[in-house]
């Protein structure tokens, strides 16, 4: 039994919407986006102030009550990024424009460097919003990626997170 594509989460005008880079093989198993017991997504939201608890991988689709989706730039669960072909990438960039299109969310949070280098074909870039985005009126924003295997300290990755809170408050007016 081969592991399969997990589901995106996704409506129409999302606060925020979830890029990754693709599914760990964790969440192929679960089919829940940011399985991984090392993986650090939920405990960043939390601390950064995005969401009013601390969730678990398994209530991924309750944050769409929050306004928040996910997503990821190619479906095929794997143990690593660097499993990711080209064409793969060619593909899921695709697909990922066509999604922020059809669903406009107010800020599509990148989870890693690389994956919105995949993504926009632009390297350098900074952490959190981005100029010119690649889907106008969009809010790109940059963050590290949250997987386990990122030497990042916590407290640092956290106020890169909290800096979304202030582009998702203004699209949704409060």
């Amino acid at each position: 039994m081969g592991i399969e594509a997990i589901s995106d989460h996704l409506q129409e005008h999302l606060r925020i919407l979830f890029v990754g880079y693709n599914p760990s093989i964790r969440s192929g198993e679960t089919g829940h986006h940011y399985a991984s017991p090392s993986n650090r997504f939920y405990r960043i939201l939390f601390q950064a102030g995005l969401t009013p608890r601390l969730y678990k991988p398994q209530e991924d689709r309750d944050l769409l009550q929050l306004g928040y989706g996910f997503t990821n730039i190619v479906a095929r669960p794997s143990l690593t990024a660097a499993e990711i072909t080209p064409e793969e990438y060619r593909e899921g960039r695709l697909i990922l424009r066509q999604k922020i299109q059809t669903y406009w969310p107010g800020v599509v949070c990148f989870v890693g460097k690389g994956v919105y280098e995949q993504y926009s074909g632009r390297r350098g870039m900074h952490w959190g919003s981005q100029p010119d985005p690649v889907v106008e009126g969009v809010v790109e924003y940059v963050c590290p990626s949250s997987s386990g295997l990122v030497r990042m300290k916590l407290e640092e990755m956290v106020a890169i997170y909290s800096g979304i809170k202030a582009f998702s408050e203004a699209e949704m007016g409060n």
